[in-house]
């Protein structure tokens, strides 16, 4: 029952909710002011059926935290996430179920506190939980299980079925930083001077990744229109990817700025326009049985190249050759790295890269900031030294 306190001009309502994800009390209030024009008796009314309505609705939200996790989480993939998340990021969430359900999804949600999560968070962690290796989860992969769980909670307390969520009170592990494998100037010279013997296609893939850093399903999901042959830009629109739950797709690029252009060297055009003949060539040897898709990357009857063919090929392309081989992501990081080296700064980078934020490309290419930053400071100590010592000279002569 509300337990209504008298103040100086008002009335302090309170109601008591259970207990909150960390043991406490959970009490809500609210303060009802009598209207000065109307009688004692009728300001008393209002008062007793303001405070049973206040008390109700509180009640509603205790009542409606016997909800168990799975339940709930269900009703999220049903109402939230099949309609609002991307392909990728929905396939993850429903891989991480089965785990995550075992653990407590049989549980109320009021009773999954902090140290039930915590605990959760722990177990992944130990050796004999992943399936593949015989070993522990990975830091990266233990963070998208804390991000799944995160994300229910959230909409358990957007829905007002529970108050706080737990995950906010739990420590995850850190992922190690590890250094980007790249290809050096050198090497991608080499990779380069080889591609005129490759297939037109493949050339053209491998030249569009090294001169652009985009992200091989930006590059899949090009198509003829993308390409302005009269200002040398080229724009991404469009993401081609594959799920194992619907196969081969397409969708909008992965965050807002990822949709952008980027002017191209002459080179580099002239390919695309070989490319662009060879590919109308091959439309009129095969006939019917071209499939038009406008795409520039495709099979030998138009279908848009499979995701895994040009890494297929560049793997054979490197055995071939003798090059050690990275995987076609390094391409992207090349590019980052020699526009951080040739002095553009972070936000450009950053717009180039098409990441969401300055500070995914400093997360990412930091350490190659740090690094020139401390020969620029190399640079500037030099002459000073030089100076400096000829100063001494000079005052020794004398």
């Amino acid at each position: 029952m509300a337990s209504i306190v008298k103040r100086k001009d008002s009335y302090l309502i309170r109601v008591s909710c259970g207990y909150d994800v960390n043991g406490r009390k959970i009490t809500q209030s609210t303060t009802w002011h009598p209207d000065p024009k109307k009688t004692a008796r009728t300001n008393e009314k209002a008062l007793q059926r303001f405070a049973m309505e206040f008390e109700d609705k509180c009640k509603g939200l205790q009542q409606s935290s016997r909800l168990k996790f799975q339940a709930l989480a269900e009703e999220w993939f049903k109402n939230y996430a099949e309609k609002q998340l991307k392909e990728r990021t929905l396939e993850r969430y429903l891989q991480l179920k089965e785990r995550t359900y075992k653990a407590f999804g049989h549980m109320w949600l009021d009773k999954i506190t902090p140290r039930v999560v915590q605990n959760f968070i722990n177990d992944l962690g130990k050796d004999g939980v992943n399936q593949r290796t015989g070993g522990k989860l990975s830091p990266k992969t233990i963070k998208h299980y804390v991000s799944f769980v995160s994300t229910i909670f959230d909409y358990a307390v957007k829905m007002r079925v529970i108050n706080d969520n737990p995950c906010n009170y739990v420590s995850t592990p850190k992922i190690p930083h590890e250094e980007m494998g790249t290809y050096t100037i050198e090497e991608v010279q080499q990779i380069l001077s080889l591609l005129p013997t490759a297939p037109i296609k493949y050339r053209v893939f491998i030249t569009l990744a090294i001169y652009t850093g985009f992200r091989r399903g930006e590059l899949l999901g090009l198509e003829w229109k993308d390409i302005d042959f009269d200002t040398n830009i080229i724009s991404i629109r469009r993401n081609a990817l594959y799920s194992a739950r619907i196969g081969s797709y397409t969708d909008s690029p992965k965050t807002k700025k990822s949709a952008r252009s980027l002017k191209m060297q002459d080179e580099v055009m002239e390919l695309l326009k070989e490319y662009k003949e060879e590919q109308l060539l091959q439309q009129s040897r095969v006939g019917d049985q071209w499939q038009t898709t406008d795409r520039l990357f495709t099979t030998w009857n138009g279908k848009p190249m499979n995701g895994t063919a040009p890494y297929s090929w560049f793997k054979k392309f490197c055995d071939k050759n003798g090059f050690r081989f990275l995987n076609l992501h390094s391409f992207r990081h090349f590019n980052a790295s020699l526009m951080i080296y040739c002095g553009v700064n972070m936000k450009e980078v950053s717009a180039s890269m098409g990441h969401s934020q300055t500070s995914t490309t400093y997360e990412i290419y930091g350490h190659t900031f740090d690094i020139i930053n401390a020969r620029a400071m190399d640079a500037v100590a030099t002459p000073l030294k030089i100076t400096e010592s000829k100063n001494n000279t000079i005052k020794k002569q004398a």
